[in-house]
């Protein structure tokens, strides 16, 4: 019995009529909890389907155009520019975000020091060739300064 009150799965909106399933529960799935709890049922599985749902009056929910196109994505009435429009803007969205991201990342402070080493390191070489010093000294502590055991 399809016709204005029809609901999503066949049966009548709000789960009362001759299709609503054979388990005489009100659901039209036949379950023995899925009608209100005017048909004796605990309220379970039909949630905002019913006749505010199918008629378009909740607000945000059952679209029309949702009825004529269930791939609807909220972006146009035409399924064809519907998915080209979401397509075009995730792109959008998830290349902005990795341009933004990566520029961020780019300008983000030395946390590691690493250009701060190696100016260090640069400014010490030019200082060790400026005094005709070797880059390493194979002494790194002052041997006339360190206390060694006496040789056995």
């Amino acid at each position: 019995m399809a016709g204005r009150d029809a609901g999503p799965l066949g049966g009548t909106a709000g789960g009362r009529g001759a299709t609503a399933g054979a388990a005489g529960g009100g659901s039209p799935r036949g379950g023995a909890n899925g009608g209100g709890p005017e048909e004796g049922g605990r309220g379970l599985g039909r949630g905002l389907r019913g006749r505010a749902w199918e008629s378009g009056r909740v607000k945000g929910r059952g679209h029309p155009i949702s009825r004529q196109n269930p791939d609807y994505h909220g972006f146009s009435a035409d399924p064809d520019a519907d998915v080209l429009n979401m397509r075009a803007v995730f792109f959008a969205g998830v290349s902005v975000a990795i341009v933004l991201g990566t520029v961020f990342l780019h300008y983000l402070p030395d946390y590691g020091l690493q250009q701060w080493a190696r100016r260090e390191a640069e400014l010490r070489i030019r200082e060790r060739e400026s005094r005709g010093l070797p880059l390493l000294d194979p002494n790194y502590y002052d041997p006339a300064r360190l206390t060694l055991p006496p040789p056995e």
